[in-house]
């Protein structure tokens, strides 16, 4: 066996055989491969034979061989590269896909107005040390409205205002259920809960929906005054419409809390001025509040003489509508697409 001719021999055939299959392209590769790399191939073929070498002469002879044989693994894989790359401009051009320009992007999904003000409306009450607390949306008569000092023949437990599920089973109207429940389960002491929820009423409007959504505070405590309340609410206030947001506390009734109030925000749209959104007065009602009433205290078991308190509620629609500018609130349900685009 002359091996140093017979490598050299089947270098100059196989450096012919690359040429010839990139010139066609890639034309006849799997059967190069098979030719020289296969296990019946011709650099097998020469590593077979390095058994009647002289024992001195193997291992030259065997990296020789090893050399060819990467030399033609890295030639038929840029060949096999190539094949593939022209195979797929070849598809792209019988195609009538313009593959240069720019793909389709999947749209975002968005947070909804309702859900944005939620947050909100949480992490920065959360941020002033109050505790997140609920309680049901279905619930007994006693803490929906005997607890917090609404008496048997109180309007607001008429049929035309309330869910009734039974004589004793309501659709709470709303969140300061949770108060009820807090103080009845806990022992007296220190309280800053926030309690956001769904509430029902019998209302249907451009301004009023079946259900929505609302957020209860509520801050019981030795010497808790009405000016802690006022602190509290134009903090929020300037948190949610702007630095500079002014508050305007009217008398009003609850009846679980004594005194009473409704709150309006100076008109972030107008600054007050007087415009659409506030009908002119520059004035916009927000929510009511007040100090717990004594008589709530009594009927969960704290000290009316001890513990003062005081709580405040909003709803989180409305909130939306104001902060976003909303026509009707019927657009927070509708699931029109259009809308919720523009958050």
């Amino acid at each position: 066996m002359d091996s140093n001719n017979d490598l050299e021999a089947l270098k100059t055939r196989l450096l012919a055989d690359l040429d010839a299959c990139e010139a066609a392209s890639g034309a006849g590769l799997d059967d190069l491969k098979a030719k020289y790399l296969g296990k019946k191939g011709e650099i097998y073929g020469l590593m077979r034979g390095m058994g009647a070498l002289p024992a001195d002469q193997r291992p030259v002879f065997g990296a020789a061989v090893n050399v060819l044989r990467d030399l033609a693994e890295e030639r038929l894989a840029a060949l096999e590269a190539g094949a593939a790359e022209a195979a797929i401009l070849e598809k792209l051009s019988a195609s009538t896909l313009d593959a240069t320009l720019p793909g389709t992007r999947a749209e975002m999904g968005h947070l909804h107005p309702l859900t944005l003000v939620r947050d909100d409306t949480i992490d920065f009450f959360r941020g002033m040390g109050f505790e997140l607390a609920e309680a049901r949306e279905v619930d007994h008569d006693f803490y929906n409205f005997e607890a917090l000092n609404i008496p048997p023949d109180h309007p607001a437990r008429d049929m035309h205002d309330t869910f009734y599920v039974d004589e004793n089973v309501v659709m709470r109207t709303h969140t300061s259920n949770t108060q009820a429940h807090y103080l009845v389960e806990h022992e007296p002491g220190p309280v800053r809960i926030l309690a956001p929820g769904c509430v029902y009423r019998v209302d249907n409007d451009a301004s009023h929906a079946p259900m929505f959504q609302q957020v209860e505070c509520l801050v019981v405590d030795e010497n808790i005054t009405f000016a802690h309340l006022k602190g509290t609410m134009l903090l929020w206030a300037e948190h949610v419409f702007g630095k500079g947001t002014r508050l305007r506390i009217r008398p009003s009734y609850f009846p679980f809390t004594e005194p009473s109030a409704e709150v309006d925000v100076s008109c972030s749209l107008c600054g007050g001025s007087g415009c659409r959104l506030c009908k002119n007065s520059g004035w916009i009602e927000v929510g009511g509040c007040g100090s717990v009433d004594p008589a709530v205290f009594e009927k969960v078991g704290w000290d009316p003489e001890k513990y003062t308190g005081f709580a405040f509620g909003f709803g989180i629609d409305r909130i939306a509508l104001l902060k976003y500018g909303i026509p009707n609130i019927g657009l927070l349900t509708r699931n029109e697409v259009r809308f919720l685009r523009q958050f």
